[in-house]
């Protein structure tokens, strides 16, 4: 019971269970898509966040050591989501804020978006990246959540490098989701692309890509789990969940690769699981741990793990 997820979305009834089951002592809490797009006025797409907001503020304050959150900024209103932004970060003391890949066509990373990450960078913040459904038609037979959201946040974690955001604003912590999605398998030809568009480095292009944080959700596997820790800086991997679109037993099976791929030992899975969030919540840091399970809900847990470090072996073969 000492994991901090990173990707674990608002349902905070639920959460606790789920948070049993999955070891995990504090959840960051996030929307998910669509977030506040579904609003197109601006005014009303402010209102929503603000009140996500004050809602996650008080659900943390009620429970600081269980949950922390990330603030909902009303993209792709530049100006409301600034001010929402800095009263979110500065008022009600979020963990970060919330961004999706894209919002109703507008890419985190596009041009224009300075105001925004001046002031993010100004407070260092962190800024959890999820995906949305692509701007676009969705193909008949492929699933949104199978591919394209893997794509959009590859689209999101591009424009953040091509366009120089990494560089202008380096105290920004950005988090991608579900391990980047294609950054780590695809980053040589995305540096060589940008270098071929924009100019640079190839070599600074690649150590911008790897200087994001990625989080663990649905990609714990024996082909990305092995991809994402060869390219990710070391301490830049952070555990995920994606409770509740990720039913617990599928969280508990991608978990259960931590201990089955990627060659880590104890102190490895330690990091992903807690060390390396804690860099970026410091907070977390004075917060003790959930009390010890019994020798009934530790033995409980010993054999749900073994039973899903058994069934992950099957399905890689």
């Amino acid at each position: 019971m000492n994991r901090i997820d990173t990707h674990h979305h608002m349902a905070p009834e639920a959460s606790l269970d789920a948070m049993g089951r999955l070891g995990v002592a504090t959840a960051i809490l996030s929307v998910s898509a669509p977030g506040t797009t579904m609003l197109p006025a601006a005014a009303d797409a402010a209102a929503l966040a603000r009140d996500v907001n004050d809602y996650s503020a008080d659900l943390v304050a009620a429970q600081p050591d269980r949950f922390g959150f990330f603030a909902t900024l009303p993209m792709p209103h530049l100006d409301a989501s600034v001010n929402e932004a800095v009263r979110a970060l500065d008022e009600l003391n979020a963990d970060g804020v919330f961004l999706l890949a894209n919002s109703v066509g507008t890419y985190v990373g596009a041009q224009g978006q300075d105001a925004l990450f001046a002031e993010l960078d100004r407070r260092s913040a962190v800024v959890f990246i999820h995906p949305a459904e692509l701007p676009g038609p969705v193909i008949d037979g492929v699933l949104p959540f199978a591919a394209d959201f893997l794509l959009d946040t590859s689209r999101a974690a591009y424009l953040l490098v091509r366009n120089g955001i990494r560089r202008r604003y380096p105290n920004i912590r950005f988090i991608l989701s579900h391990a980047g999605g294609f950054v780590p398998y695809a980053s040589y030809r995305m540096a060589m692309g940008i270098t071929s568009d924009v100019g640079g480095s190839p070599a600074d292009h690649l150590d911008d890509l790897a200087s994001f944080y990625f989080d663990t959700a649905l990609s714990s596997t024996a082909a990305a789990l092995p991809s994402l820790l060869a390219f990710a800086k070391p301490g830049h991997v952070t555990f995920g969940s994606d409770f509740p679109f990720a039913p617990v037993e599928v969280s508990q099976l991608y978990a259960a690769g931590l201990e089955t791929y990627g060659g880590l030992d104890d102190a490895g899975r330690r990091e992903i699981d807690r060390t390396n969030a804690l860099a970026l919540f410091p907070r977390l840091g004075s917060v003790a741990p959930p009390a010890t399970p019994s020798v009934v809900e530790q033995a409980q847990h010993a054999a749900s793990r073994a039973v899903m470090r058994g069934v992950t072996r099957l399905l890689a073969r």
